[in-house]
């Protein structure tokens, strides 16, 4: 299917400026795992996406990516994904998000939630009981009619800006919706 002008597939916004309160405010994004950067395990999740906008502080990467914050910061998992959609260059037909501290997602994770999406508005990973995670792809017209303004955005909760659409729930494989919220997280990866 042609996609009009400026339009493009598949973009996606990385979650990665959050407190990490439970991590005693340690940079997420920073944090290794298997000798590499959260970040750099998301950004590599994501490497089918045309563009890649990261909500949290610049720091090198080895993709090209835009980085962006929430303005005022710390406003939440909403506010962040709505600023990232905001920094795209790009339109595209469908948006990804992904919260840094989920490693195990892969590509193959987001071709799934795309395969699982079709017909309906989006799709998102679960962990192993079945708890929503912050690893999905939206419509992103859809996204775009559900839009709150700009005050309503900080601190509203992903679930309640979500709580209308027709979103799929996809189990993970293997190990894949698990977060690193705690250091006992991440040792236990």
């Amino acid at each position: 299917m042609d996609l009009p002008p400026g339009t493009t597939g598949f973009c996606a916004v990385l979650l990665a400026g959050g407190r990490a309160a439970r991590l005693d405010g340690a940079d997420k994004a920073s944090v290794e795992y298997h000798g590499r950067t959260l970040l750099e395990h998301a950004i590599e999740a994501l490497m089918d996406a045309s563009e890649v906008v990261v909500v949290g502080d610049p720091v090198p990467t080895t993709r090209p990516v835009t980085f962006t914050r929430e303005n005022p910061r710390y406003g939440g998992p909403v506010a962040a994904l709505l600023t990232g959609r905001d920094a795209l260059v790009r339109t595209p037909r469908t948006l990804g998000v992904l919260a840094v501290d989920m490693p195990l997602v892969t590509p193959w994770t987001f071709r799934r939630l795309h395969e699982a999406a079709v017909g309906h508005d989006g799709a998102f990973l679960t962990d192993a009981a079945g708890n929503r995670q912050l690893a999905g792809v939206l419509d992103a017209v859809r996204l775009d009619e559900i839009r709150p303004d700009h005050e309503a955005q900080h601190g509203m909760s992903l679930r309640r800006l979500l709580a209308d659409l027709d979103l799929v729930l996809v189990a993970p494989e293997h190990e894949e919706g698990r977060d690193v919220d705690t250091w006992e997280d991440l040792r236990d990866l």
